[in-house]
């Protein structure tokens, strides 16, 4: 028999902004998500001493089988109340098809895997960017972001990326905020959810490296948020820990960005 847990799962549960969202569900049981089973296996380690409720298994989110495995690790484990993905990869890995695979295929493979244990009041709080709100919309390319695992569609994208790897990185977001309403209605037929948040530069691990790498345009970006400053980590997931709850039941198949402000004043810079 199926222990009735609500469970939260979190894929890049080993990252800054996965750790910062499992602190936010520390009175809910959490399963953590990662591609290293090393990385997974400290990461439990840690909450489990804090007191969390919290089991972990490894998952090559590009690969089918590895999320037949992790979803028939969370369906042994309990009922899905959240499945929350930040796992991806920036434009500075430097290579098209990796960011295509990781950040916008994944996310389709995962959400239809995803999907198969929704039930009423579940939520897919996918990750974004705010710099997906860049990419404008076209027909031309939309159709092939909405169907990331159709054998065309990465050719299709490639042409209008110019073989710039942050520009597919903007793209790939674009396609995560479309599958929230490309899945709408397949998930509100269950009583479900499925929503995006689109964060701008939070000082995670990860953005606090660009900075050291990039350090004027970092500051540029600062400048230009109206509220002077970067996002924190807790910036985003007190948005997600709300979107989780059932005070957000009715909000459904929508893009939150959390970016102090700053996307409208980028777009001006052209």
């Amino acid at each position: 028999m199926k222990v009735q847990k609500n469970l939260i799962v979190i894929t890049g549960g080993a990252g800054g902004i996965g750790q910062a969202c499992a602190r936010a569900f520390k009175n809910q049981p959490i399963i953590l998500t990662d591609y290293s089973q090393d990385k997974v296996d400290e990461t439990v380690a840690k909450f489990s001493k804090e007191g969390f409720d919290v089991a972990g298994i490894a998952c090559d989110i590009t690969d089918k089988k590895g999320i037949d495995k992790l979803t028939k690790f969370v369906a042994d484990n309990g009922s899905l109340k959240a499945f929350i993905h930040t796992a991806g990869v920036s434009g500075t890995v430097k290579d098209l098809k990796k960011v295509f695979n990781i950040d916008l295929v994944a996310t389709d493979l995962l959400v239809d895997a995803f999907y198969e244990l929704a039930e009423k009041d579940s939520v897919a709080i996918l990750l974004s960017s705010m710099m997906a709100h860049t990419v404008p919309a076209n027909k031309d390319y939309d159709e092939a972001l909405i169907n990331p695992q159709a054998q065309e569609s990465f050719d299709i994208v490639s042409k209008f990326v110019n073989n710039d790897s942050d520009l597919m990185y903007n793209f790939a977001k674009r396609g995560v905020q479309l599958l929230t309403i490309k899945n709408a209605n397949k998930w509100g037929e269950k009583g479900a959810r499925i929503v995006s948040v689109s964060p701008g530069v939070i000082e995670t691990p990860m953005a606090l490296k660009a900075a050291e790498e990039h350090p004027e345009r970092m500051e540029m970006i600062k400048q230009a948020t109206p509220l002077k400053r970067n996002g924190q980590p807790k910036d985003v997931v007190d948005v997600i820990h709300f979107l989780a709850s059932d005070a957000a039941r009715f909000i459904n198949s929508t893009d939150i960005l959390i970016d102090g402000g700053v996307i409208h004043n980028i777009k001006k810079m052209g």
